[in-house]
Order: C-alpha cells, then structure tokens, then sequence
C-alpha cells in the first residue's frame, strides 16, 4: 500500500514538473514522505517529518485495534456510525456542535497496511542512513501515538539530522503549535527559498 502513494506522488511531482523539493509529512504522510525519499533521494532536497510513522514499531493501542481486520470491519464501522449519529444530534441541539471520530474509513484502510496487533510493519529504520538530505523530525513530547523517542533513535543514525521536540504537545503538534512549527519549518528550510 505504502509503494503505491510513493508511486502517486512521484508522478504528482513529474506532471508538476518538479525536479527537486522539500518534503514534509506528517504521521502517515510522515511515513510515506519517508519510504519516498529513500526512494527517489535525488528529488528531495530537505524532509520534515512530523509525528512520524515507519522509524519504530510501537503505536498506540487503539490505532493498532482497528488495524485489525475483523475488528475494523464490525466494531470500526459501528464506532463510525455512532459518531455519525452524535454528530448529528449535536448539530440539531446546538446549531455549532460537531463531534469528528477519532479516524476515518481512509485511515482504518491505511492502518490495515502499516500495522498489525503487534505493532507498525513497515519500519525503516535500517535504511535512515541512506537519507542524505538535511532531515528534521518534529514531535510533541507527550505524543500518545507515536512515541518521541522515535525521533531520538532516528536522529542517532540519519547523518544530518535535527530533533526539535515541543512541550507539552501531542501527536498534532503542527496545529498545536502553529506559529512555532511555522518558525521552525521556515528557518530549517530557508526563509526566503527559491521553491
């Protein structure tokens, strides 16, 4: 599954014309943006990965709950209508109330690729000493779905790597911590860039 959006976003990146570019991923596209770069190493010139996926096998419990099929196809498809339904009624009881699920149809369908009960099946990290381009890994100290000391392992075998970890910040420290992670973003990848 994880080749397949390598694939798409070489081709995404072909028909844009785009030879080189800086690459930032979060999560599962944090994953994803990995498994590229060591793909096509020549295309990417800075990656970012934030709250990644693939650079250790532990994941929260519950993300590698619904990766099971079974359990995925009764109890992640009621657990979705059943915020489908809160959803509503709190719609119709308060004009702005919306309740979104905890994961999507989408990401139950990616889980099933990357992880089992046991733990994420896709790891790279005995390939992270081929990355060649400057690499920085961003997470939040109190990430409950990805652990920080990821980042930490990472940072000790990509050769030119940066580990900026925010306090008191979870799995979405992006949005957590905007105007931060913007500052950090622009600075590592060169304020005023060309592309």
């Amino acid at each position: 599954m994880v080749s397949e959006y390598v694939d798409f976003l070489e081709k995404f990146t072909g028909a844009l014309g785009l030879d080189d570019f800086h690459l930032v991923g979060h999560s599962v596209g944090g994953g994803i943006a990995l498994a590229y770069a060591l793909d096509h190493p020549r295309n990417v010139k800075r990656l970012v990965l934030v709250s990644s996926l693939f650079l250790g096998s532990e994941i929260a419990f519950w993300a590698r709950y619904l990766s099971t099929p079974k359990l995925t196809r009764y109890l992640g498809e009621a657990s979705l209508n059943l915020f489908d339904r809160m959803s509503r009624l709190a719609g119709r009881v308060c004009r702005t109330g919306e309740i979104t699920p905890p994961f999507t149809r989408v990401q139950m369908a990616i889980g099933r690729g990357i992880m089992n009960l046991k733990g994420q099946t896709n790891i790279l990290a005995d390939r992270l000493a081929e990355l060649m381009m400057p690499t920085l890994l961003v997470w939040g100290a109190r990430d409950n779905i990805v652990p920080a000391r990821h980042a930490w392992a990472a940072a000790d075998i990509i050769p030119d790597c940066r580990v900026h970890v925010f306090e008191g910040c979870g799995h979405h420290v992006h949005n957590q911590k905007q105007k931060e992670f913007s500052s950090l973003l622009l600075t590592f990848l060169g304020k005023h860039t060309d592309s």
